[in-house]
């Protein structure tokens, strides 16, 4: 979202008609629509626009309190973000058990690093509750006791923290479209492969079992397919000969939390953008991160053999004996 638009997202079973009352509501109020994208998932509509509120014929608490009636009436969930309201971002940590994620952004946060404040941690488990607490950041179990999430539950926590980005720190649970829909590239997680490659479950096993030498982890914004939305940022490393299930973990998860870390970052910082599933760097120039492997590897390839390559030398050769 840039900063200068307003984010509307719609989201609830499909329907006929809303698409066209909602732009209409829009319209009324001299509010013009710069970029509109619908999806529709498992019964669950949703509806993302980007409209430009610097002429609207209206204040913003009016605006806010009609689309939610006008939601009520469509039986739509209706969110609206100004761009007022991104200057100061919260974020919500979702965890089940594993702790080096949330570790390394409670410390990163805690540092001033972070760029956003951890308003809520969010488990299915209870586990990750203490280290919460050595921070002092609020933590809610919303897992039953064999850690099913009540999503209802989660939405309304959301709501309430006024969240603006989701944070998925080895939170091993799929969100459901509901989720996901009202949370529209605000949901990033971290995954332990080089997706595409190995998504799901016990990714780690998976790169073993298949003999791989390079394994990573990757950073990634969510969507409804598992493990396939945008990538935002890779990490590698050697696989050692006869490693175990742990041991590939221990390798990976400071990579995880760096990872992480550097998606949030720059999601923040707005310095990336997706186009056509992938993302790009705003300013490449300026940018100070790296998204995939170290330039040093770069360095290290090999300049040739290339296709053509030798019938190039050789006819810029000709040339320059013909020109002598």
């Amino acid at each position: 979202m840039t900063s200068e638009l307003t984010e509307i997202t719609v989201v609830g079973e499909d329907d006929t008609g809303i698409i066209a009352g909602i732009t209409s509501f829009l319209f009324e109020r001299g509010i013009n629509i710069e970029g509109l994208d619908q999806a529709i998932r498992d019964g669950t509509f949703r509806m993302t626009m980007h409209v430009d509120t610097s002429e609207m014929v209206t204040t913003q608490m009016k605006l806010r309190e009609d689309l939610e009636e006008l939601g009520d009436e469509f039986g739509v969930d209706t969110q609206i973000r100004f761009p007022t309201d991104c200057q100061s971002q919260s974020i919500a940590v979702l965890v089940t058990k594993e702790s080096h994620c949330l570790k390394a952004l409670l410390e990163a946060w805690d540092s001033g690093d972070l760029g956003a404040t951890i308003e809520v941690v969010i488990g299915n488990h209870d586990d990750l509750q203490p280290l919460a607490a050595e921070y002092g950041v609020p933590f809610h179990d919303i897992g039953d006791e064999t850690g099913t999430p009540d999503e209802d539950k989660l939405l309304d926590l959301l709501d309430d923290y006024t969240v603006d980005l989701l944070a998925l720190a080895r939170y091993i649970r799929i969100l459901s479209p509901e989720v996901v829909f009202r949370y529209d590239r605000r949901i990033i997680n971290v995954h332990p492969s080089l997706l595409p490659a190995f998504p799901g479950a016990s990714a780690y096993m998976q790169a073993i079992e298949e003999g791989v030498r390079i394994a990573g982890v990757t950073a990634h914004y969510v969507t409804t397919d598992l493990d396939q939305g945008p990538i935002i940022c890779q990490r590698a490393f050697n696989v050692p000969d006869d490693a175990t299930e742990t041991e590939l973990q221990e390798l990976g998860q400071p990579l995880e939390a760096e990872a992480l870390i550097e998606a949030i970052k720059l999601h923040l910082n707005d310095e990336i953008t997706v186009h056509r599933g992938r993302t790009k760097l705003r300013d490449p120039e300026e940018a100070d991160a790296q998204l995939g492997a170290p330039e040093e590897i770069d360095r290290q390839n090999p300049e040739r053999p290339i296709d053509g390559f030798d019938e190039v030398v050789t006819r810029v050769d000709e040339q320059a004996t013909a020109d002598d």
